[in-house]
């Protein structure tokens, strides 16, 4: 829990322990990131307006060592501020004041999807995982979480792996944004649903697809996203 307002992050911090989560409290930029590096953890709450290193910079950097879920707080419902903290890696956002109740059910939601690879122990095991999913040169493992395109690895966060694994799971039906949210965040989740469309961006530059002739993710006007062939 990163907020430099300590009297809130610690009534946050309170709230979860009582719903049984391990809480480590910083209030500083420069803290949270020397706290992430040595506990590794699951999930990040940043506050966007941090002094110093503000929680923008502190999600930019965050990202180049851990695959922590990030949970930006803003004061300020905009859709700048929104734009602001996806940009940088954040799975998701919460606007002050918050509910700790909702904040505990965004938290457990996101911790229902899967974060490790698991490695399969025989070759029966290896056997029973699905082939990859295979759209022109784009490859999708998704027993492996792992992306490739020509043979070349891709590096997606959880989110956007998670969205191209709804999506591809069935290519030929198109998925409303709130379809991805379930998919993705969960029925839980009450936020903005063009958080979608953020992150969808961010997919599509690491596959490099252009958004005007895009050949894998493919927007269906007035209704959503679908898988497109690769081709």
């Amino acid at each position: 829990m990163v907020d430099d307002e300590v009297p809130l992050a610690e009534v946050v911090a309170s709230y979860l322990r009582r719903e049984q989560f391990d809480v480590s409290l910083a209030h500083s930029g420069a803290d949270a990131l020397a706290q992430a590096r040595e506990i590794d953890p699951d999930v990040v709450i940043l506050d966007l307006a941090l002094p110093g290193i503000d929680g923008v910079e502190v999600c930019r950097q965050l990202r180049t060592f851990s695959d922590a879920y990030v949970v930006m707080l803003t004061a300020r419902d905009t859709e700048m501020d929104t734009i602001v903290g996806l940009s940088v890696g954040a799975d998701d956002y919460v606007t002050k004041p918050f509910s700790p109740r909702e904040l505990v059910a965004r938290i457990r939601a996101m911790l229902r999807r899967p974060r490790t690879v698991a490695t399969p122990t025989s070759a029966a095991t290896a056997a029973d995982e699905p082939p990859p999913r295979a759209f022109g040169p784009l490859s999708i493992d998704v027993a492996g979480r792992q992306v490739f395109i020509d043979d070349e690895p891709v590096l997606l966060t959880r989110t956007e792996f998670d969205i191209l694994a709804a999506l591809s799971s069935r290519p030929a039906v198109v998925f409303s944004r709130r379809q991805l949210l379930e998919a993705v965040w969960g029925d839980s989740w009450g936020g903005n649903k063009h958080l979608v469309d953020v992150h969808i961006g961010h997919l599509r530059r690491k596959l490099s697809d252009d958004p005007a002739g895009p050949r894998y993710v493919i927007t269906v006007r007035g209704v959503g996203y679908r898988m497109g062939s690769g081709q």
